[in-house]
Order: structure tokens, then C-alpha cells, then sequence
């Protein structure tokens, strides 16, 4: 059986791996060049879509931001398309499957490219799919839920990537673990406003594609979200690559003004990337708000 992946970084070309570890035969696209690993005899690198043709399901792997673009120019082939990149669209405050405008599944969970590359077992939410894709996406090391809530599991995906940079932030600063415990967990509240406002679930961020997704995030430089927010906390600049939080807390921070939803620590994340706040200035901030109840 065959299946398509649109993107050859990190996490499309891990992907790509996996499938072809498992046998299915892997039609890999780039724009240019992929993402440096040792791929399976039955992964191919095309550079045409039509190659995709007859695919059982094609995954969309371009940055969040180039998911709108990506699919104005592009023409698809006939297939299920599952979007498997994280982020609010920073121009209009869309979801990536309020971006597609047709039936779509997501890809999203507590998954770095590199270890579901080397075969380590990982766990990640399919959200709008059926059992049928479930049984095609997964291997015996990468295990799919599936979920019926695709607005909850995005959202949990894209927001989880603002939270990380706070606590990378508060890292880098060198405030301390306690901080970041405070705000993995004021940030999972946020989290779980904003994405019910959204049209989620509540119960769905308790999962995969929410806490599951926060708690890697939060906790390890393998996180490119985690890692620029310690570069903001050490006062270095951007780290370069994709890091998904950049332009996901501007639009998360509007989105949350808009729906009337509380969310201090992603309006200070927003205020730190878009250059209007210092790391020192948003903590004090957020330290300086009226004392509440839980």
C-alpha cells in the first residue's frame, strides 16, 4: 500500500522512515532537497505531486504558516489528506483544517522526528480519522489514537508550542524550575479556555494532543520551541528553523482579545517575539497580576 508525504524536514522525512520500516511503499516529496536521513528502500524522493497519484492517504508536513500558500498553488491528488503541522495561521487566526476547506484528519501528539525516526515507541492522537487510517498510519512502535475532536487536537498542538517557549523563557532566565512548573500548569488552563472557545473539547486536552504534547514540549531542548524561548531567556536572538510558537502566540494572543478568553501568558509570550516586551518585563507582568483563586 502507498502513501504520500508532502515536506522533507525533520518530522516528514521521521515519518517517511517509520512507514517504510513498516513496508508500505513511501512517495516523499520535497520542494528541493530532504532533510538528511538514512531512509528505507521503500521510500522514493519525488519532486512532482502527481507522483502522490493513488496514495491511500497523503500527509501534509509544511510548516504551519505555508499550509494556506501550499494549498492555493498546489493541486492535490485525489486522496485523504491528513495535516500534520501545528500552528494558527497568522494572517487570518485559522486553524490548519479551517485552512483546507475540505475533509481532513490531523496528525498531532508528543512526538520528536528523531525518535520516532530511531524506532523509539511513541503515542500520538489521530483526530477525524477513522479505524481504517488509524491501522494504515501506525507501526508497531508508533501508536495512533483516535479522537473525533480535530478543533481540541489542533489547538492543543498549536498552543502547546506558546507554552513552551514561556517555560523556555523562564529556563533561560534562570528562574528556576518552580517557575516553569507555573507556568506549564497556568498554561495548560490557558490552553484549555482558549480551545474550548474554539469549538474543542474540554476532555481533550487532557490527552495526547494536549497535556501529553505540553508535558514534552515544556521539558526538553529537543523542543525548537523550548530552545528559542531559553535563547529569549539568555538574550540571544532567534535560533533559526521552524519554531511553530513564534507566529502561534501573535495569532493566539488576538484570538484569545477577540473570544474575551483570559490568557496572560500567551499575551506575554506574544509580547516578548514580537519585540514589544522583554523576557524580565513579561515575567514581572505576570508576577505583578491580582492574586485569584485557582
Amino acid at each position: 500500500m502507498k502513501i504520500g508525504i508532502i515536506g522533507a524536514g525533520a518530522f516528514g522525512s521521521a515519518l517517511a522512515v517509520a512507514y517504510g520500516q513498516k513496508g508500505l511503499e513511501v512517495a516523499l516529496w520535497a520542494r528541493s532537497h530532504a532533510y538528511a536521513r538514512d531512509y528505507p528502500a521503500a521510500v522514493s524522493h519525488v519532486h512532482d505531486l502527481a507522483a502522490l497519484a493513488g496514495a491511500a492517504a497523503i500527509l501534509l508536513v509544511v510548516p504551519a504558516q505555508q499550509t494556506a500558500d501550499f494549498l492555493a498553488k498546489n493541486q492535490l491528488p485525489d486522496a485523504p489528506l491528513v495535516l500534520c503541522a501545528k500552528g494558527i495561521d497568522a494572517a487570518t487566526g485559522k486553524l490548519q483544517s479551517q485552512i483546507a476547506a475540505r475533509p481532513v484528519s490531523v496528525l498531532t501528539g508528543p512526538g520528536f522526528a528523531g525518535e520516532i525516526a530511531a524506532g523509539l515507541p511513541t503515542a500520538l492522537t489521530l483526530a477525524g480519522g477513522n479505524a481504517a487510517q488509524q491501522a494504515l498510519l501506525s507501526t508497531p512502535r508508533l501508536r495512533l489514537y483516535r479522537s473525533d475532536d480535530i478543533i481540541g487536537a489542533q489547538a492543543g498542538g498549536a498552543l502547546k508550542n506558546v507554552i513552551a517557549l514561556a517555560c523556555g523563557m523562564a529556563i533561560g532566565a534562570g528562574l528556576g524550575e518552580s517557575a516553569r512548573a507555573a507556568l506549564l500548569t497556568r498554561g495548560f488552563a490557558e490552553m484549555q479556555r482558549l480551545g474550548v472557545a474554539l469549538g474543542g473539547k474540554a476532555e481533550t486536552f487532557q490527552g495526547l494532543s494536549g497535556l501529553g504534547d505540553l508535558a514534552l514540549t515544556c521539558a526538553s531542548a529537543q523542543s525548537r520551541n523550548f530552545a528559542q524561548g531559553l535563547a529569549f531567556g539568555q538574550g540571544d536572538g532567534q535560533t533559526g528553523g521552524t519554531v511553530e510558537g513564534l507566529a502561534t502566540a501573535q495569532a493566539a494572543a488576538a484570538l484569545a482579545e477577540k473570544l474575551g478568553v483570559e490568557a496572560p501568558i500567551t499575551a506575554a509570550v506574544a509580547a516578548v517575539v514580537s519585540g514589544k516586551a522583554t523576557v524580565d518585563s513579561a515575567m514581572q507582568a505576570l508576577l505583578a497580576r491580582p492574586l485569584k483563586e485557582e
